[in-house]
C-alpha cells in the first residue's frame, strides 16, 4: 500500500509518502519512501519519485484515497530536451 506517514512535532505535521505492507502501523517501517508532503507550507509542498510509485503500483501497490489526490496535484518531473 501507498499512504502517508506522518512526522513532525505536535501540531506541526508533514508526512512522507511511504511503500508499506497493508497491516502494519501508521508509522511502522516502510519498505521504500517515495515522497514527501508538507501541507503547512502555501502552497503545500509535495515531492514524488513518480518512477517508483509507478512501479509498486504496477507490483500491485494501491494507493490511499489521499495519496492519489496528492500524485494527481504534484507537478510532473521536467523534460529535459535531448542535447
Amino acid at each position: 500500500m501507498i499512504r502517508l506517514a506522518r512526522t513532525g512535532a505536535r501540531k506541526q505535521p508533514h508526512y512522507r509518502i511511504v511503500v508499506i505492507e497493508k497491516a502494519r502501523a501508521r508509522n511502522g517501517r516502510p519498505v521504500e519512501v517515495v515522497g514527501t508532503y508538507n501541507p503547512r507550507t502555501t502552497p503545500a509542498s509535495i515531492e514524488l519519485k513518480r518512477d517508483r510509485v509507478d512501479y509498486w503500483v504496477s507490483k500491485g501497490a494501491q494507493m490511499s484515497e489521499r495519496v492519489s489526490k496528492l500524485y494527481a496535484k504534484a507537478p510532473a518531473a521536467p523534460v529535459v530536451p535531448a542535447a
